[in-house]
């Protein structure tokens, strides 16, 4: 992934959908959008086929109903994003962002229980 990557909300929707099924059809994908907003078919087809030519997703042409697989792992567009928001919306300050995160979003005690654990970790790390 460039650092010229910078897909469009629709394009992280659909990227999202092939992140979670590996790869899918245009059909597979459609069918998932269309549970939550009202989009044509060739909308969905044609927004694939820009992703494919810009590089964020491979397409298995070897039998008639095309295969879509991201390039690129869920966890590299992460790592950007919260880069670029963490620069951007929060001026470097990563801890405003994880107040802004945990003050303003329902966490179980699962998720507090894995970030105690890497602040312990990281705390462990800084003291050595």
């Amino acid at each position: 992934m460039s650092k010229a990557f910078k897909p469009t909300e629709s394009e992280l929707e659909i990227l999202s959908i092939l992140w979670e099924k590996e790869n899918a059809t245009v059909r597979d994908v459609h069918n998932v959008i269309f549970q939550t907003k009202e989009v044509g078919y060739t909308t969905t087809l044609k927004l694939m086929q820009i992703m494919h030519e810009k590089g964020m997703v491979t397409r298995d042409q070897s039998s008639k109903t095309h295969i879509y697989t991201p390039n690129f792992e869920q966890s590299k567009a992460q790592e950007q994003y919260v880069g670029k928001m963490i620069k951007t919306l929060f001026s470097g300050n990563t801890a405003q962002l994880v107040m802004q995160a945990l003050g303003n979003h329902q966490t179980n005690s699962t998720d507090l229980k894995e970030i105690k654990d890497l602040i312990e970790h990281l705390e462990k790390k800084d003291s050595k």
